[in-house]
């Protein structure tokens, strides 16, 4: 059997003026951009690792503006479509601990001190989800105040209502419920208001009433469960690989990491569940 030959069948092999896969995708930076500071083999791992979850963050972004921009008009499709796709993208972000697992306490300590003080705890990308979603720890901000353009970014996301706020916006107009203005307060987290679980029960006691609504809930839900998997995933990855020791950003490692999943980021749309 001969060698298969994809110019005979169409496929284009000179592009020389024309868009390149490695153009299109901008490769050469990508690629090029691990940067190893040891000679261990194990950090090649680690770079790659943090780098993609990077990125696939930055995609939860993208969506998870352009839902509450569509949640705010009312576009309920599009919104679902959204939520669901960010959704998955941590479950990919679930997958990636899975890869890091495979590297022994051993094998990370051969490059740990070229880390310096870099830490998943400085991720602005991760801040900036949190905020988008509702969990806005200002004593967070800190963290961020070395670079002046990712701490005005911030700022900014601080100064607009998070996705939940519109979320409630939308249940409070379709229960007709008022909700206490301090729901909407914009300088901390989320915290639970009695009302707002009411609302939420109210649709759940008649989803048929209110399906739209309904529907909005369990995609949020979806989100949060992938979203506390990604955090448990992260304090058990932590604590296979570095046990109990403080992190390079100066937490206590995992005692930090576990208060975080008691973190709730739509506390009513789990607490009513029990009263239903």
């Amino acid at each position: 059997m001969s060698a298969y030959d994809p110019a005979k069948e169409g496929a284009k092999t000179a592009i020389d003026d024309d868009m390149s896969y490695v153009d299109y995708l901008a490769l050469d930076p990508i690629l090029g951009s691990q940067r190893p500071k040891s000679s261990a083999h194990d950090e090649m791992l680690f770079i790659i690792q943090h780098q993609t979850s990077e990125l696939w963050m930055r995609l939860a972004l993208h969506e998870l503006t352009t839902a509450r921009d569509a949640l705010r008009r009312g576009a309920f499709p599009s919104v679902f479509k959204m939520l669901t796709r960010v959704a998955r993208i941590f479950e990919q972000l679930n997958g990636a601990w899975d890869v890091l697992r495979t590297m022994t306490p051993s094998e990370y300590s051969e490059f740990r001190e070229d880390l310096g003080s870099s830490s998943g705890f400085q991720s602005h990308q991760y801040r900036l989800i949190e905020f988008i979603l509702g969990n806005r720890n200002q004593a967070m901000m800190k963290v961020h105040e070395h670079r002046s353009d990712l701490h005005r970014m911030l700022t900014q996301e601080l100064s607009v209502p998070s996705l939940y706020h519109v979320a409630l916006e939308q249940l409070q107009s379709g229960v007709g419920i008022e909700f206490d203005a301090n729901v909407f307060r914009m300088d901390g987290p989320h915290q639970a208001d009695e009302a707002v679980k009411e609302a939420w029960a109210t649709v759940y006691r008649d989803p048929e009433a209110h399906w739209t609504l309904y529907e909005l809930a369990e995609k949020l839900v979806d989100l949060e469960d992938y979203f506390r998997r990604w955090r448990f995933n992260h304090v058990t990855t932590v604590e296979r690989i570095i046990g109990f020791k403080r992190g390079t950003g100066g937490t206590s490692g995992v005692p930090y990491l576990r208060r975080m999943l008691e973190v709730e980021l739509f506390p009513e749309l789990w607490k009513m569940r029990g009263d239903l």
